[in-house]
């Protein structure tokens, strides 16, 4: 099905796409389904899951194999791992959400999630200042801040594309989750600041330049990767428009959208079988 590859990009685009109101509505049927007593435990082994299906993802030589691996581990661990390990200390320490008229509008997980923001930092300045990336976005930065990195890898090495698919997903949800928790905060700035709305339209604008590239990708895996920041950087925007009331995210009231997330699940796995018989479709015909 040689015709599949012309819509490799949008393929990717989508399947990532709904992996981010799904992860949502993931969060939610998990503190609904185990409650206050077994969620914890439950998190720990979906990010337990997310290690060994890295621990895979690393094995694997097919790229496009192993980026998949890699997606669905920082999915795991991130859900897993990394939100509920904020939801456990929020609600160990008895952190209260933020109300405002009534309506909880920030969980005190992500409260709490902003004191992270140095690890964040540390993690950025070892990537730009100590190592050669592929990331289009951090060679830009160091061309043009003049930053010195090895050019040149002595030792032609296998990439781990699990890994960086993880890593990348992971740092970017991590980064834009910060830059909107901030945006947010009525001491910075808050939610009808100027500097919120140049970060909405602004990411809007990032994410349709990010997409005409990626539309241009003819194999999947890489078609994986580059989604995965568009995507990210779309998702401000629609974050922003749920904050303002503009639409309606469904996504975290799944039980009461049982129909709309069971299709949007329905759709993410005949996206996901597609894009596997387009990667299928490559490979015999390489």
């Amino acid at each position: 099905m040689k015709h599949l590859k012309k819509f490799t990009g949008l393929l990717g685009f989508l399947t990532v796409l709904l992996t981010m109101p799904l992860g949502h509505a993931l969060m939610i049927v998990m503190e609904k389904t185990f409650g206050h007593e077994h969620v914890y435990l439950a998190a720990f082994l979906l990010g337990f899951a997310g290690l060994l299906l890295l621990l895979y993802g690393s094995r694997l030589r097919s790229e496009n194999k192993a980026t998949f691996a890699g997606l669905f581990a920082g999915l795991f661990i991130w859900t897993g791992w990394i939100e509920f390990g904020f939801v456990y200390i929020a609600h160990r320490y008895n952190v209260q959400p933020l109300i405002e008229n009534g309506v909880v509008v920030t969980k005190p997980e992500y409260l709490i999630m902003p004191a992270s923001a140095g690890f964040l930092v540390i993690m950025i300045l070892h990537y730009l200042f100590s190592t050669k990336t592929g990331c289009v976005f951090f060679s830009w930065l160091q061309k043009y801040l003049r930053i010195p990195v090895p050019r040149n890898q002595p030792i032609k090495t296998q990439k781990n594309f699990a890994v960086i698919t993880t890593v990348e997903l992971i740092a970017l949800l991590w980064t834009f989750y910060l830059v909107l928790l901030f945006s947010y905060d009525q001491a910075l700035l808050g939610d009808r600041h100027p500097v919120t709305y140049l970060i909405a339209f602004g990411s809007l604008l990032w994410s349709l330049f990010l997409l005409r590239n990626l539309f241009r990708i003819k194999q999947m895996g890489y078609a994986i990767r580059y989604a995965i920041p568009t995507v990210v950087i779309f998702w401000n925007f629609v974050e922003i428009m749920g904050r303002w009331n503009i639409l309606n995210e469904i996504w975290v009231k799944p039980y009461e959208y049982w129909f709309e997330m069971s299709l949007t699940l329905v759709i993410f796995v005949v996206l996901f079988g597609v894009s596997l018989l387009e990667k299928r479709t490559k490979l015999a015909t390489a």
